[in-house]
């Protein structure tokens, strides 16, 4: 067992250590934000090494080629620390960490079929830890976690062997990742990041490291669960105005009001922070953190009622999308049993190629349950399987064969799409959930046009 050769508990020997770039750096989960963490790291000097167990990501990062497309800025470092030996990928933890002075988790933390968040990631990572960690390291979780989970397991995980004693011969903390996927160079190296330590030595040593790796505002919390607590908050604050956003939607439809106006207007007012309506809330945060905060309310008996509303109106939207789509082909008068509807962005998000809980998944199979024939296009998926579709590689290809056209995810691509080409559309039906088709715009194109919303046209 390697010794580490830095004192990562002693604040001085840790600024040495980055002052001549010895300390080494080890990265556990290489993904969308794991990745970008660990050459961020590379890029300030400090030799850096990415571990996980995708050993196609391992294969398709040691062959020389970045794997976040949609991650401007991070190719041009993704090539520069590869070619001055700074950054390498291993499959094998046991080789990475035992060489390695600071240890920054970053492992997803999905849910499982009941809603319930699984940690098993980062729990068998804790346990290999407690044989793999050289003394006297560091370890920082990055990944959103409940508030407790660092102090009621992950130490007694790590310290399992018997072999390491929290701050006796190794310290841990948290750095909750703060980046929106499509933007993480820009959140990186712009936005505060949240410090919590097991002691306060380890949180002002971790504001250092931060300080010194991404130049942004560091906000020192007194512990780990108090870090977490913020990140679970911030998000899930944006989670339940969305849903709030989302049911007023569905109101101002039947009261003929185009919810954007509204929303447009309402942002004048200096304390409104404007949220907008779609067709659900995907990706691996804030659906997630929402269940996190609710798993924490079930294991300490309080109920968080606000959230679980919000959470089943963000549910329930893609149900709403399939409304206006029947409403449509009520009005032309044609069933939607082997119609053939095309669905535009299977992202969770705009501009980025990220299907993670998607509402697309939902809403194809609703479809697929009422007869329709799915076809889906997405610019970020081209001529691949997904959701057991293949993708289009051109949507004005096939217009003209279509019933319908549903837009789920507001790519700025779509956004540029002259409305005339939609009147190529086979039975002229128009369903956008995302907001992003001015009602004016349809005006005497001859389409049936549905917009999650936007009231009466």
């Amino acid at each position: 067992m390697t010794t580490s050769k830095i004192n990562m508990n002693n604040l001085e020997n840790v600024r040495e250590s980055l002052n001549s770039k010895s300390l080494k750096v080890c990265i556990i989960g290489i993904g969308r934000i794991g990745l970008p963490t660990a050459l961020s790291f590379a890029k300030s000097g400090l030799k850096t090494i990415g571990v996980d167990i995708n050993e196609n990501l391992i294969k398709t990062i040691n062959s020389g080629n970045f794997p976040l497309e949609d991650e401007p800025g991070y190719d041009v470092i993704f090539d520069e620390v590869i070619k001055d030996e700074l950054f390498s990928v291993t499959t094998k933890i046991e080789d990475a960490v035992p060489e390695s002075d600071l240890i920054v988790l970053s492992l997803p933390t999905p849910m499982d079929k009941n809603n319930i968040p699984d940690y098993s990631a980062l729990r068998n990572v804790a346990i290999q830890l407690s044989t793999l960690l050289s003394p006297n390291s560091l370890v920082i979780v990055e990944s959103t976690i409940e508030p407790g989970f660092i102090e009621d397991e992950m130490i007694s995980l790590i310290s399992k062997s018997g072999r390491l004693k929290i701050e006796d011969n190794f310290s841990i903390g948290v750095c909750p990742e703060n980046a929106n996927p499509g933007e993480i160079l820009h959140d990186f190296t712009n936005l505060p990041r949240l410090v919590g330590g097991i002691n306060q030595n380890i949180t002002k040593i971790i504001t250092m490291i931060y300080k010194y790796v991404f130049s942004v505002d560091l906000i020192e919390m007194e512990n780990c669960k108090t870090a977490n607590a913020v990140k679970l908050t911030t998000n899930v604050f944006r989670d339940i105005n969305i849903a709030f956003v989302n049911e007023l939607s569905i109101m101002f439809e039947k009261l003929g009001i185009d919810t954007m106006k509204v929303l447009e207007a309402a942002k004048a007012k200096y304390n409104f922070q404007v949220h907008y309506p779609g067709a659900g809330v995907g990706g691996p945060c804030l659906p997630i953190n929402s269940y996190q905060l609710l798993n924490t309310a079930r294991r300490t008996g309080v109920k968080l009622t606000i959230i679980e509303s919000g959470r089943m109106i963000n549910e329930t939207m893609p149900d709403h999308v399939i409304r206006l789509t029947l409403d449509a082909f009520n009005e032309c008068k044609k069933s939607i049993d082997k119609s053939k509807i095309l669905i535009m962005g299977i992202s969770y998000k705009p501009n980025v190629k990220d299907i993670q809980l998607s509402p697309a998944k939902d809403i194809i199979k609703k479809f697929q349950n009422l007869g329709s024939l799915v076809h889906i296009y997405d610019p970020f998926f081209h001529s691949t399987e997904i959701f057991g579709l293949k993708t289009e590689n051109n949507f004005e290809n096939i217009l003209s064969e279509m019933d319908a056209v549903v837009i789920v995810t507001g790519h700025d691509e779509f956004k540029n799409i002259e409305i005339n080409s939609f009147s190529k559309i086979k039975s002229k039906i128009l369903i956008d959930s995302r907001g992003i088709i001015d009602p004016i715009s349809i005006k005497n194109k001859n389409l049936i046009f549905r917009g999650l919303g936007r009231g009466n046209i």
